[in-house]
């Protein structure tokens, strides 16, 4: 049995990756950079989960297990227009593509990663894995087409596939929508929150995300959908007050009127100076924390981590790289085809 993972050279690969070789597999990376570095024995497939000769070199076999992460996120340059298009192009296509591949060669295990951005603005808190999926964004209806395709493959070749829906997945080395935040924290500025901060907003910790996918693995890939996120998340302004004690800023925090901010900053990305996008900031000043029971009753599994080790951990690795010189534009980017 062969453990591939699309994606593979991304942030959530390169602790998969790493895990899986502790568990002396050698894993196959399908990506289309190289990793940058990679511990312990791993094979390379370099391709395009959008291009079926790509997938082709992979020789999938029936006792594969594929680990689909490539997707495009907010996590590069977004365009301006033609969103959806862009993001359905390796999400939901390169999806089609790998789902195809896998059919041709009789491979039926699957675990994929999809986002809590599948609901939209949630009506009920903890939110169940049953809940409505009405995504406000162009990065969550491409997850949803996604796992559409998934749900259909299940039917039409007794696909064996874990949907995951995790929340925000940070840790050491991923930085994203967080940015912004360190590098204020860092200089000892003040500190803007969307709304009073009162709410919780919750995350998951990448090395939590690994563990789910291998105890889905483990137990022949049910199907879920499975939600990941951090157990008992404190309210935004406890997060952000305790970081900001943790790495001894000056920092302040400052409330905001949540809807002047959300306006102003839709205004702002409709003109094309994006700060944050749609999906990130609409969410921003309410309660939105999953339900993770079913997870942990299906797959025995237990977040181990919390929210602020999970941000001080991606804090202090922001600051080191600073410090290394290494900290550039594109340090957090994916290509078209890497993983969350």
């Amino acid at each position: 049995m062969r453990h591939i993972i699309t994606g593979g050279s991304g942030f959530s690969g390169r602790y998969l990756t790493e895990a899986l070789v502790e568990r002396g597999e050698t894993p196959v990376i399908f990506d289309v950079v190289e990793p940058t570095r990679m511990i312990g024995p791993v094979d390379f497939v370099r391709g395009d989960v959008r291009e079926p000769q790509d997938l082709r070199r992979l020789d999938l076999g029936p006792d594969d297990v594929i680990y689909h992460l490539a997707a495009r996120q907010f996590h590069t340059r977004v365009p301006h227009s033609g969103r959806d298009e862009w993001f359905s192009d390796v999400n939901v296509n390169g999806t089609r593509c790998l789902l195809e591949a896998m059919s041709a060669a009789g491979t039926r295990r699957l675990v994929f990663f999809s986002t809590d951005m599948t609901y939209g603005i949630p009506h009920e808190t903890p939110v169940p894995p049953s809940h409505a999926q009405n995504p406000i964004g162009p990065y969550g209806r491409s997850k949803v087409a996604a796992e559409r395709l998934i749900a259909q493959a299940r039917q039409e070749f007794d696909l064996q596939a874990t949907i995951f829906r995790p929340r925000l997945i940070a840790g050491a080395g991923r930085f994203g929508i967080l940015t912004k935040l360190f590098r204020l924290i860092r200089s000892g500025l003040p500190v803007p929150m969307i709304g009073s901060g009162r709410n919780c907003y919750q995350m998951v910790a990448v090395e939590d995300c690994v563990a789910a996918a291998l105890a889905a693995v483990d137990r022949g890939c049910p199907a879920g959908p499975f939600h990941l996120g951090s157990l008992k998340p404190p309210t935004v302004r406890e997060l952000l007050a305790d970081l900001i004690s943790r790495a001894g800023s000056s920092s302040v925090l400052i409330p905001t009127p949540a809807s002047l901010v959300q306006g102003s900053l839709s205004m702002l990305d409709k003109v094309g100076f994006t700060l944050l996008y749609p999906e990130q900031f609409s969410i921003a000043n309410i309660d939105y924390i999953l339900n993770t029971e079913g997870t942990q009753a299906a797959l025995d599994w237990t977040p181990r981590k919390s929210d602020l080790d999970i941000i001080s951990e991606a804090y202090t690795s922001f600051v080191g790289q600073r410090a290394e010189g290494r900290m550039n534009p594109s340090a957090s980017l994916k290509s078209a085809s890497r993983g969350p």
